[in-house]
């Protein structure tokens, strides 16, 4: 039989774990391209045949999505694997339709075909939306068994947007592994926090081999999330958080629904933050939809060190750049906190956005008052600071997870915002962690 051609859409991510589980040693496919969307400048490359395998000598070519439909003529693929996450049912459905009239078989991938079992206990954190705060909420599990005495090793969605050959495997210990990594913003925004209290990190590109080395020095594995796409691992716990500040979201965007539809444990966060309203919503549709689920009430907590620097002051908010793009939200930690700590204006940073940043609030019309750390690139930090420096304000509030003043070279003041986990009541993660 002739191999059946597929195409995999991808965003770097999932659809190079996808590839390497099931297509990347078997003879009854040819995977003829990967695109790529979302993540600027990862198209036009090669998926290298140093991780690609046996049957791919040469590599496996990514192009833009919007060729999809000339790779699909050209190639005569037979099927189209949508293989990336935070998209809602609609635009998965227009992604469908489109793969479906150039006549190939649009397909998903679910947990049986793409989850690897490790050989140690896994806890996973996952969100039904990017921002909804799985980062605080893996960061407080964490402590909380280290505190108990466990090994814990966290590893994290991919975010491979450098070499591929590279960052097959990537542990990080120290701030230094960072820099060694060369790792962009979006990375160190996810890595750095866990560093810093204690936790060693894993990712890259290829999650077999990178269970392998985690299983080495764990006792237990945390599965840190990214969008709201599921584990790569089978957990043995599977927690999920929620935004209430986006209610039904968790029905209408996938692969959220699919978190939602297999968590043990729904953590609704932002509580303080949200109306009652809205709370109520996520508690019917837990009700409707995954009744078995242990349901926890948390807040994220916002603090700086000195409020002196922001209180009267001008400011430009910073936020972090995918939760406020393509996960929709208006504002983060960073505008909190101005309106905690009374700031006197947050000035418009689209008046001297230059370059990418500027086609990012093009492309995201909903930012407004808002800076977006956008960050994946050399050129694209460069432009960020740009953008910072030429702001006619007092100073910069940060309220992306990494201490940004390391990153970019600031000429005013950068205030860093803290936000952490805090359980209402109970049941909390303490109670859940004993029982498992």
């Amino acid at each position: 039989m002739a191999k059946k051609k597929i195409v995999i859409m991808g965003a770097a991510g999932r659809d190079f774990h996808n590839f390497n589980i099931f297509f990347r040693d078997n003879p009854d496919y040819e995977v003829v391209a990967f695109t790529a969307t979302q993540i600027p400048g990862i198209d036009d490359k090669k998926y290298p045949p140093e991780l690609a395998g046996s049957l791919y000598p040469q590599g496996i070519q990514i192009f833009s999505e919007d060729k999809l439909t000339e790779i699909i003529k050209k190639h005569d693929v037979s099927e189209v694997i949508l293989a990336y996450s935070d998209l809602s049912h609609e635009e998965v459905m227009h992604k469908a339709s489109l793969v479906l009239s150039n006549g190939a078989d649009f397909r998903l991938m679910g947990t049986k075909n793409t989850m690897l079992e490790s050989k140690v206990p896994v806890i996973s954190i996952c969100a039904v939306r990017t921002g909804c705060g799985k980062s605080q909420t893996t960061r407080k599990i964490c402590n909380i068994l280290r505190q108990k005495g466990k090994r814990v090793v966290a590893i994290r969605h991919p975010m491979p947007y450098g070499d591929l050959v590279k960052q097959a495997v990537q542990r990080f210990e120290t701030m230094e592994d960072l820099d060694l990594h060369d790792c962009t913003i979006e990375e160190r925004e996810e890595y750095e926090p866990l560093i810093n209290q204690g936790t060693v990190v894993y990712a890259g590109v290829d999650y077999g081999r990178i269970l392998a080395e985690a299983e080495k020095e764990a006792d237990i594995i945390v599965w840190d999330g990214g969008n709201n796409d599921f584990p790569f691992f089978k957990p043995n716990l599977h927690m999920v958080v929620l935004d209430p500040h986006r209610p039904n979201h968790e029905i209408r965007y996938h692969p959220g629904e699919t978190n939602f539809r297999m968590a043990d444990v729904i953590i609704i966060n932002k509580i303080g933050t949200a109306s009652r309203e809205n709370v109520n919503i996520l508690r019917n549709n837990i009700e409707s939809i995954n009744p078995k689920a242990v349901v926890i009430e948390a807040e994220s907590t916002i603090s700086v060190d000195d409020p002196a620097e922001i209180k009267g002051k001008r400011v430009l908010v910073v936020e972090d750049g995918p939760s406020v793009t393509h996960g929709e939200m208006p504002y983060g930690a960073g505008e909190i906190a101005v309106e905690k700590y009374h700031a006197a204006e947050v000035v418009d940073p689209r008046i001297h956005a230059t370059g990418s940043i500027r086609n990012t609030f093009e492309k995201y019309p909903h930012l407004t008052k808002i800076l977006p750390a956008m960050g994946y690139s050399d050129e694209q930090i460069d432009e960020l600071q740009q953008t910072m420096n030429a702001s006619d304000c007092d100073v910069v509030v940060a309220g992306t997870p990494i201490d940004l003043a390391r990153v970019v070279k600031a000429n005013k003041p950068v205030v860093r915002v803290k936000y952490e986990l805090q359980e209402m009541g109970e049941p909390n993660l303490e109670t859940v962690l004993r029982d498992f």
